[in-house]
C-alpha cells in the first residue's frame, strides 16, 4: 500500500511540473490581453469622438426669423441635439443661437455643410468667443417661445420665433 500511495504522489507531482509552463502562458497570455484591451479601447473611443465630433443640424420647420422686424430674404433654421440651441442661416452667415446662456456665435459659412435639409457643423467650428449682443428678451407667446436680441449695444434687432406645444414644451 505504501508503494501505491508513493507512486500516486510522484504520478502528481510530475503532473503539476507538466503544467507548470501551461499554467506560465496562460497567465502570460491573460496578462497580454489586460494590457492590450485598454489600447483597443482607447483607439475606439478617439475613433467614435473624431466621428460624432461633427453634430447634425435638422431644419425646424415652422420657426420664424425677423430682422429689424422684417422677414429676411432668405434664412433658415436648424436645430442640434440639445433644447435651446439654433444655427441660423440668414443670408449667406450663420449663426449659432444658444438661448439658455443667451450668447450668438458667428458661423464660418464655408465649415457648415448643407445637404439637402439637414447641415453638418464641427464642435471644433464654433469659435470660443460669442458675438456682444444685448436686450435679451424670451417670451412665451403661446403658440410661439419668442428670443429677441440686440447685436452690439445699439446694433439691428433679430428674433427667433421657435413653435410650442400647448404644454410649452418644443414641438419638434
Amino acid at each position: 500500500m505504501e508503494y501505491f500511495e508513493t507512486n500516486v504522489a510522484a504520478k502528481e507531482r510530475m503532473l503539476a511540473r507538466k503544467l507548470m509552463p501551461g499554467q506560465q502562458s496562460r497567465a502570460a497570455w491573460w496578462m497580454v490581453v489586460v494590457l492590450t484591451l485598454p489600447i483597443i479601447l482607447g483607439s475606439t473611443q478617439v475613433l467614435v469622438a473624431q466621428q460624432s465630433s461633427k453634430q447634425q443640424w435638422k431644419t425646424l420647420p415652422f420657426a420664424i426669423v425677423r430682422y429689424n422686424d422684417d422677414a429676411p430674404k432668405s434664412w433658415n433654421v436648424y436645430r442640434g441635439e440639445r433644447k435651446g440651441i439654433y444655427l441660423v442661416r440668414l443670408w449667406k452667415r450663420y449663426l449659432l443661437i444658444d438661448t439658455d446662456s443667451q450668447n450668438v456665435f458667428e458661423i464660418d459659412p464655408q465649415k457648415v455643410k448643407v445637404e439637402g435639409e439637414n447641415a453638418e457643423l464641427a464642435a471644433q467650428d464654433i469659435p470660443e468667443d460669442p458675438l456682444e449682443t444685448s436686450e435679451w428678451k424670451t417670451r412665451n407667446a403661446g403658440p410661439v417661445l419668442r428670443h429677441r436680441f440686440r447685436f452690439g449695444k445699439s446694433g439691428n434687432f433679430m428674433e427667433l420665433q421657435i413653435p410650442v406645444l400647448p404644454n410649452g414644451r418644443p414641438a419638434y
